[in-house]
């Protein structure tokens, strides 16, 4: 693939703005809905229509908080009309947006209807799905189903998401996801993440942001791009709030529990998130192994039985001020942290036959892993609004400090055939870890009065890390170092970021370009011991990644729109599956890293079709370089699994996003996808051709039974998918769900049953072993009923309408 065309995009799409004469101007307006009481309207119908005929400029959706903004308004007169289940209709009086004007507008309170009956009201909701020029928008507290489930559940029934069974995290059926939490990227190892994501529940989080080709300001690293999960956050004067409480029961129990708020007077905002999550399951896992001669001939045989039951437990906490210094300048400080503790015992039971099926040996295990990993950081931000015109400056100094501790024992015991005991080790596990993060970063937004808007930042960050492995051999409760396993491996990476991002819009054209460089420079180094040298690396690179987004309206009514974008991506190997050593899982299966590890590159395209804002119809291709993957190699009968650069990956598509109203009780949301996947490598001398097609849909309907009553039924499917060396299964699951509005509709119960008929598993077969094949099936504790109350509270009060030079509107703060 030639990616010097890809570097011209950007200056082409510069060089021909002269095409398209006067752009918009970037004017904006932004306002809080309230009810009488204080309390924030979610899911309001805000139209902006112009003073002069009425006709509509913009309708928009409150979000939960009551916020809206809009802007790219023309300099003209408007009105606002605001609708909500419930409650009378609101007219504004006619105001002015003329020259380079960003307008704050008074808290608007509707008033409760007190003659329904007789009244015509619209009831008002967020999509559940929103699609924007550069991603899509989950709202995730809109989903029944997501009521009791932590993140990482929530992001195994997103649209387009995919969690399999070693908490690897895909999007469109791509690895390679980056996980940022409010426009900042975690920084975990796999494992870690997933278990801080099961700690997170989904009562905190607001909405989850799903981008396959993130902008420019973006880190460019993740081959299939960004899930952004941001946190509730409200602004409203006075104090409000909420809090979630929830209890589920599968085969264990679980429960998850968060409480927000915010406090706001005059130039002071203060905001909190706080959960606290205990989740129990398990996973049953079965392993079949077949090993042959040269020949051909079957040699031997290995099946074994795993239960692995886990116990999560995790707090987190978040706290932070905004001071409004003046109507230019804000600052804003963010602490937060959390203590994740996980409990993972595994019994697990191997048979060993020979060709003709008689048993050769037995062999139980019962291993434990303690594991604990805290994290405490700092955000301080500045945003200094320059003039009225738009130009801003944003700056963001972040530092992160997470601390691990995992202990471990793994003991083997031999049994012969007739069950008489033949031996036994026993390996105790003492792994401390410690990584250090900060970053600076800082944006310049600056519009260009006829041509757009133009954005420029720079980035740098600084990471160390701190690895410890010390393994022992137990006998006779004496320990004795094991220095096959032992080992301490530190890794400094420093990334250096410039970008340059430009918007432009007018009338039904707009688009995004943008060109990211990044200069990364890394260290790696593993300490000796009595049987290993020290050994190191040091590697630097340098990459260019534009990014582009085009889209264009075919009539006036917005019924028919067309889109493309393109974008260059980078996944750097994780700091830990550089790491040389091996650990491991059992007596017949090792973990280990590589230090050889190139970077991935991707080069994503799509080209999409929007009908009525409602389907979304796209082809997608993707093409992949030096794609980093689990890789498998059979040695003597044991299993090495480690991360390697698989040759090449070509993947292309059709996906559908549908969002709409069959009837007027009844939201319809799905997504589906049909895949064409396709890799090619040479691994251990093995030649690996895998592809095939696999289709998946995910689909959620919601029914409004009345004012205060909501139904849920949702489910998912993929048929068999190919990647890698690893051909999966089929695997698919349904969940129920209702919810009742309480307390003058400040309170919501809900009740929801996921995978009733326990129909979800997962498995697979792996391919390019020597001499070898190898198959897996795993079911987990799936089948839950969770039942969940939420609380909103407010005592807020209205403002005056003023004037500002700059605007509050909601802005994720930017590593």
């Amino acid at each position: 693939m030639n990616y010097r065309l890809s570097y011209l995009l950007p200056l082409f799409l510069f060089l021909s703005l002269n095409l398209f004469g006067q752009a918009v101007i970037s004017n904006s307006i932004e306002g809080v809905v309230m009810n009488e009481d204080g309390t924030p309207v979610d899911g309001a119908v805000v139209s902006i229509m112009y003073a002069k005929d009425s006709s509509i400029f913009k309708v928009l959706i409150t979000e939960s908080t009551g916020d809206f903004a809009v802007d790219q308004l023309k300099p003209d007169r408007y009105l606002l009309y605001i609708t909500n289940m419930g409650y009378h209709n609101y007219w504004s009086s006619a105001f002015l947006i003329d020259s380079a004007t960003m307008l704050k507008l008074p808290v608007i309170q509707l008033k409760v209807s007190d003659n329904q009956l007789g009244t015509v009201t619209i009831e008002a909701k967020k999509n559940l799905v929103e699609r924007k020029i550069d991603r899509t928008v989950i709202n995730v507290n809109s989903f029944i189903g997501n009521a009791g489930n932590n993140v990482l559940e929530v992001l195994q029934k997103s649209p387009g998401v995919s969690v399999d069974a070693n908490d690897n995290i895909q999007l469109k059926g791509k690895s390679g996801v980056v996980i940022y939490i409010d426009d900042k990227p975690t920084y975990l190892s796999q494992q870690d993440l997933a278990n801080y994501l099961r700690s997170l529940p989904s009562s905190s989080v607001d909405v989850i942001e799903l981008m396959t080709n993130p902008p420019a300001k973006y880190d460019a690293a993740g081959n299939a791009g960004i899930i952004n999960i941001r946190l509730k956050k409200s602004k409203a004067q006075g104090f409000n709030g909420g809090f979630n409480l929830s209890y589920g029961q599968g085969f264990y129990a679980r429960t998850s529990n968060s409480l927000n708020f915010n406090y706001r007077v005059n130039k002071v905002n203060f905001f909190s998130n706080a959960s606290y999550n205990i989740s129990n399951n398990y996973q049953d896992l079965f392993i079949e192994r077949n090993y042959y001669k040269p020949t051909g001939e079957l040699l031997s045989m290995f099946n074994q039985h795993s239960y692995i039951k886990r116990n999560n437990k995790g707090a987190n906490l978040r706290l932070g001020m905004d001071y409004y210094i003046n109507k230019k300048s804000t600052f804003g400080i963010v602490l937060s942290g959390f203590r994740n503790v996980d409990h993972s015992p595994v019994n697990n039971t191997a048979s060993i036959f020979d060709s003709t099926g008689t048993v050769a040996n037995n062999v139980k295990a019962y291993s434990l892993a303690d594991k604990v990993l805290k994290n405490k950081g700092v955000n301080l931000n500045y945003n200094y609004k320059i003039d009225s015109s738009g130009k801003e400056i944003l700056v963001n100094l972040d530092y992160l400090d997470y601390d691990g501790a995992l202990n471990s024992s793994l003991l083997n015991s031999i049994y012969m055939p007739d069950g008489a005991f033949l031996s036994k080790t026993n390996l105790i596990g003492d792994l401390p870890s410690n990584i250090k993060i900060a970053t600076a970063k800082v944006d310049y937004t600056h519009p260009l009065k006829s041509l757009g808007t133009v954005g420029i930042g720079a980035k740098t960050s600084f990471i160390k890390t701190n690895n410890v492995a010390n393994f022992y051999d137990e006998e006779n409760s004496e320990l004795t170092v094991n220095n096959d396993f032992s080992n301490n491996f530190t890794y400094k990476e420093n990334i250096n970021a410039a970008y340059v991002n430009y918007s432009f819009e007018k009338g039904c054209f707009s688009m995004q370009a943008g060109l990211r460089f990044e200069n990364t420079i890394i260290n790696g180094q593993q300490l000796g011991n009595a049987v290993r040298p020290d050994s190191s690396y040091d590697r630097t690179m340098n990459n260019f990644f534009p990014t582009f987004y085009l889209n264009y309206k075919l009539d006036s009514l917005d019924n028919n729109q067309i889109g493309f974008s393109y974008g260059r991506r980078i996944d750097r190997p994780n700091y830990q599956d550089m790491n040389p050593f091996t650990y491991p899982l059992d007596r017949f299966t090792l973990y280990g890293g590589n230090p050889f590890l190139r970077p991935t590159i991707s080069n994503n395209f799509e080209l999409s079709h929007t009908f009525k804002n409602k389907i979304t119809t796209a082809f997608q291709l993707t093409y992949t370089k030096d794609l980093i993957s689990e890789t498998i190699e059979q040695s003597n009968g044991i299993f090495f699994s480690r991360p390697g650069n698989l040759g090449e990956q070509l993947s292309y598509g059709l996906t559908m996003n549908i969002n709409v109203n069959p009837m007027k009780w009844w939201t319809l949301q799905v997504y589906t996808e049909l895949l064409n996947d396709n890799f090619k490598a040479t691994l251990y001398n093995e030649a690996i051709n895998n592809s095939g097609v696999h289709w998946a849909v995910n689909a959620t309907n919601q029914f409004q039974i009345n004012k205060s009553w909501t139904a849920e039924l949702s489910g998912s499917y993929q048929t068999k998918a190919y990647y890698a060396q690893f051909i999966v299964i089929p695997s698919g699951s349904i969940s129920v769900g209702v919810a009742k509005k309480i307390l003058n509709d400040k309170a919501t119960i809900k009740a929801n049953f996921n995978d009733p008929f326990y129909l979800y598993k997962a498995g697979g077969s792996i391919i390019g072993l020597n001499n070898s094949d190898a198959l897996w099936r795993s079911r987990f504790d799936s089948r839950v009923f969770t039942l969940s109350f939420s609380y909103r509270f407010n005592k807020g009060q209205s403002l005056k309408a003023r004037s500002s030079g700059g605007s509050d509107s909601e802005k994720g703060r930017v590593s």
